[in-house]
């Protein structure tokens, strides 16, 4: 049974909580002592200056649950198993450089990722073409459910179908009506964006506007102020990653569209390094529909298991461990995709 891997969503309320971590250079054992090896791919680029916490936590549960495997005397062909992490930039072509510089030393029988939904056609395509399994903790878009155009590829979280369910019975809840949507423009924007249109369809709700973040210039397409306040509905939907949704927030402030003129209900949870009291209040009442891990709702978790996993992160990467209670949700994840690979 999986650690933390639930299809229930839960709504978080109020994103106040500010942390900032130093991320040092650390030195993990070396992972070229056996043959047998998993690929973990990680979605910042190799030595960023701006590493998101989702990709650290991420790469470090990976590490240690397969360092992990090898205190449980864990094998394959009577070796241990090793890993190769490879950090893609959000690059397709990279994360495939990276499988296959593995697959030219080592004998990979997994890919844990890719965690970007965009990464993953190509990746998926790769691994169906070798024949080993890419298995994602964190890439959501219901297209990639297609089992016929991605067979090598599986995941441990939901689609964003059941995101798009969650906030469809939100506003019902609350007599809501109508959104203003605002997405990111790659696969996993585009196909939350599309999948909420459909369930809003379904259910009599109406999409006012919807909104496109470009990735590539990293701003938004048009002026948000003129788009928001012209529109008739004031709930914002905003579809984004945890690299961007910081970014689009930023934009809303300067543009005194945040609360409470505005309900925001976000797709990815974000931390603010802020002492500005202003924004602090502006995001009160912010919602976020996410995967939920098992203890969230209640759901049993093998406690003992994620207390080595943790023991095995602070002994080799000390600096970046942020507690327990602050490790993202997909690192969890991350964790279980690989302890799923290992068994």
């Amino acid at each position: 049974m999986f650690l933390f891997w639930n299809y229930r969503w839960f709504l978080l309320h109020f994103i106040l909580e500010q942390l900032h971590i130093n991320y040092v250079i650390t030195t993990w054992p070396t992972s070229n002592t056996s043959n047998i090896q998993l690929v973990g791919l990680f979605s910042d680029a190799e030595n960023t200056s701006d590493p998101t916490d989702s990709s650290v936590h991420s790469r470090a549960m990976f590490k240690a649950a397969l360092l992990l495997s090898q205190q449980y005397n864990i094998t394959v062909e009577g070796q241990f198993i090793g890993w190769q992490a490879v950090q893609t930039g959000a690059s397709s072509i990279t994360a495939v450089s990276g499988i296959c510089e593995a697959l030219s030393t080592s004998d990979i029988f997994g890919i844990v990722g890719p965690s970007l939904s965009l990464e993953v056609p190509v990746t998926a395509e790769f691994a169906k073409k070798v024949g080993i399994p890419a298995v994602s903790y964190a890439a959501t878009n219901p297209d990639l459910s297609n089992r016929n155009m991605y067979p090598a590829f599986y995941r441990v979280v939901p689609s964003d179908s059941a995101a798009a369910i969650a906030i469809v019975k939100l506003f019902i809840r609350f007599n809501w009506t109508s959104c203003i949507v605002i997405y990111q423009n790659d696969q996993f924007g585009t196909g939350g964006a599309n999948v909420i249109k459909d369930e809003f369809r379904k259910n009599n709700l109406t999409v006012a506007i919807m909104v496109v973040y470009d990735i590539e210039t990293r701003s938004i397409r048009g002026n948000l102020s003129t788009s928001l306040i012209g529109s008739t509905s004031r709930i914002v939907v905003l579809w984004a990653t945890s690299a961007h949704t910081p970014l689009i927030l930023q934009n809303a402030l300067d543009s005194n569209v945040l609360g409470p003129k505005f309900t925001w209900i976000l797709s990815s949870s974000v931390r603010f390094d802020s002492s500005d009291q202003k924004f602090s209040q502006q995001l009160i009442g912010m919602l976020t529909v996410e995967p939920a891990i098992a203890s969230t709702v209640g759901a049993p978790i093998n406690t003992r298991l994620l207390n080595a996993a943790c023991d095995i992160w602070q002994q080799y990467e000390n600096e970046t461990f942020p507690g327990l209670a602050n490790i993202d949700n997909y690192a969890l994840f991350a964790f279980d995709t690989t302890w799923l690979l290992i068994q």
